[in-house]
C-alpha cells in the first residue's frame, strides 16, 4: 500500500473514524436476504480442477443441479436460481436499528503509543464538534508558529 510517510510520530496525530463493525453492525442472513446474485440468477462450478472432497460436497450439498459438458474436457454443474449459493453462510446484513459508532482514538495506522482510552461519541453531532474543536487547535497552534 502507498502512503505518504508521516512527518511526525503516531503520538502526534488523532483519528478520527465513522465505523460499523461486522460483529454487532450486522447478522448472518439469507441469500435471498442479501439479493445475492447467484441465489437469483443461479450458478455454474467448473468441475476440473476441483480437489476431489470438494467436488464431493458440492455434489451432494442438496442443492439441483444439471451437468454440462460443453467441451472435450470442460464439465461444470449448473445450478438453478432459487437456492442456496455455495457461500450462504457468509452473507451478512446490517442491523438497521444500529447507528454507527462515532471513534476517537490517539495515534494513527502506525498505533496509540501513548496507549490512551478510545473514546467513542453518542452522536455525531458531538464527534463532529469534537474533530472542529481539534482543527482549530491545530490551527491555532500553526498561526502561533
Amino acid at each position: 500500500m502507498n502512503r505518504i510517510q508521516p512527518l511526525m510520530g503516531p503520538e502526534a496525530y488523532k483519528t478520527y473514524s465513522v465505523v460499523s463493525p461486522l460483529t454487532s453492525h450486522f447478522r448472518p442472513a439469507t441469500c435471498a436476504e442479501a439479493d445475492c446474485g447467484y441465489y437469483r440468477d443461479g450458478f455454474q462450478v467448473r468441475v476440473e480442477g476441483l480437489e476431489p472432497q470438494v467436488l464431493h460436497a458440492v455434489q451432494n450439498s442438496g442443492r439441483k443441479y444439471t451437468v454440462q459438458k460443453p467441451a472435450e474436457g470442460e464439465t461444470y454443474l449448473v445450478f438453478e436460481p432459487g437456492q442456496p449459493c455455495l457461500r450462504a453462510s457468509l452473507h451478512r446484513v446490517r442491523v438497521s436499528d444500529r447507528p454507527p459508532l462515532y471513534v476517537v482514538r490517539d495515534g494513527d495506522y502506525r498505533g496509540n503509543p501513548r496507549g490512551t482510552k478510545t473514546r467513542v461519541h453518542h452522536s455525531p453531532d458531538n464527534w463532529l464538534d469534537d474533530f472542529a474543536t481539534h482543527q482549530q487547535a491545530i490551527a491555532d497552534e500553526i498561526e502561533k508558529g
